[in-house]
């Protein structure tokens, strides 16, 4: 399987989840943090495609949760 191939299936995955999950974002911020996490992980020689939606979805919670503004964070008290 080419690299472009296992890019788009990649993509795919961890896109179709984290949109069944209700957990995307923005689409053009959202498609930008996962090729981003693939990109990083194919510099590493990964090549599976699982294993690329995988550490994808956890890099896009990661920028999900940084980027979420302060109040959101906040515990609320009767």
């Amino acid at each position: 399987m080419s690299i472009r191939c296992t890019v788009e299936s990649a993509f795919f995955i961890a896109w179709s989840f984290l949109e069944q999950s209700g957990e995307l974002g923005p689409p053009d911020e959202s498609a930008n943090v996962l090729l981003d996490a693939i990109e990083a992980q194919l510099r590493t020689g990964e090549r599976r495609q699982l294993m690329l939606a995988n550490k994808a979805i956890d890099a896009y919670r990661a920028h999900a949760e940084k980027s979420r503004p302060a109040h959101d964070c906040e515990a609320r008290f009767g």
